[in-house]
């Protein structure tokens, strides 16, 4: 190790001007033969999947928008049908509450009549009853007369 010692050189000479300057041209080399194409690719990569980052943004953006509008034509055809479904049934019902009413009325009306006609049966069967008791009246008398 002591040899190894003796032969580093701690006050520099002229050779570190030449180290120096092959430091430098080795930089600038480098840099444009390897480090620039490099960042350039890194660059080139960042901003394609940046930018294809953005496009999925925009694409959910949009899949988002056409399902709120979905959704909203189909709360509206929901709406819609109900109303439809709704005005359907009260139509219905008051097609059926005509019925009714026009039902009642017939049968109050036919009730009229059988009431009428069993009146006048009635007053027809009291009459005969009254004839014909008149006649058993007057046949009974002449019987308990001639006695």
């Amino acid at each position: 190790m002591l040899a190894f010692a003796e032969s580093i050189q701690l006050i520099p000479d002229g050779t570190i001007l030449i180290h120096i300057a092959i430091i430098i041209s080795m930089v600038f080399v480098l840099n444009r033969l390897l480090f620039k194409p490099v960042l350039r690719t890194l660059n080139d990569r960042e901003a394609r999947t940046h930018g294809r980052s953005d496009e999925a943004r925009e694409t959910i953006r949009k899949v988002g928008e056409s399902l709120s509008r979905y959704e909203n034509s189909l709360r509206q055809a929901r709406a819609e049908g109900y109303s439809l479904l709704e005005r359907q049934q009260s139509e219905a019902n008051g097609e059926r509450q005509r019925r009714i009413a026009e039902v009642r009325r017939e049968v109050e009306e036919q009730l009229g009549q059988e009431k009428n006609e069993i009146q006048a049966q009635a007053e027809r069967a009291r009459a005969t009853l009254l004839g014909e008791a008149e006649r058993v009246a007057a046949d009974i008398k002449v019987q308990v007369l001639r006695r």
